[in-house]
């Protein structure tokens, strides 16, 4: 994939795909996301949950679902503080002290102490598309189950039949643009 492309594709500012182009082909290389049918999905996941590979950072307001990560012990955020630590970050928005963990035991790197480190964009390409692969998302891909992808990604993506807060316009859009260009 060449900057230009990816510009193209996630129809962002030509430096941005310059930034993030190295990371985002080697992630996907090494995660068998190199088929047109795959790469048109995974772009167009990623395009829409980073803004465009603007945000690997959750935007914090907090807002009442990020209050909520307080105290949560499915995420592991048991200490005080662990909520907006360990917010969502990187391409995929990895969320919760157990999951830095875990993210980091896969790939040998303490993001449980240095969770900025999955904002960059080695780490967050690497751990979107380690996910990306963990979950099935290149066999869904190949049999053209976008709206599965969406469910597994975005857990709130079902919201599309009353309404689109979670998206779904904007991912089918991307989707559609990357399939005519890849």
């Amino acid at each position: 994939m060449t900057p230009e492309l990816l510009s193209k594709v996630m129809l962002c500012p030509l430096a941005r795909a310059e930034k993030w182009c190295a990371a985002l082909s080697d992630a996907m290389i090494a995660y068998q996301i190199n088929t047109p049918a795959r790469e048109a999905a995974f772009l167009a996941q990623i395009g829409h949950e980073s803004g465009r590979l603007l945000y690997v950072k959750e935007l914090w307001g907090p807002t009442g679902q990020q209050t909520r990560y307080e105290g949560r012990a499915d995420l592991g955020n048991t200490e005080p503080g662990d909520g907006h630590r360990y917010l969502g970050r990187g391409l995929l928005q990895i969320t919760g002290r157990a999951n830095y963990r875990a993210i980091g035991n896969v790939f040998g790197v303490d993001f449980e102490n240095s969770p900025e480190l999955l904002q960059t964009p080695h780490w967050a390409a690497r751990s979107a598309a380690y996910f990306w692969h963990t979950h099935g998302l290149n066999e869904l891909a190949d049999a053209g189950e976008f709206d599965a992808i969406s469910d597994i990604i975005n857990r709130g993506h079902r919201t599309r039949k009353i309404g689109d807060a979670n998206g779904y316009a904007d991912r089918l859009a991307l989707y559609e643009h990357a399939k005519q260009l890849l």
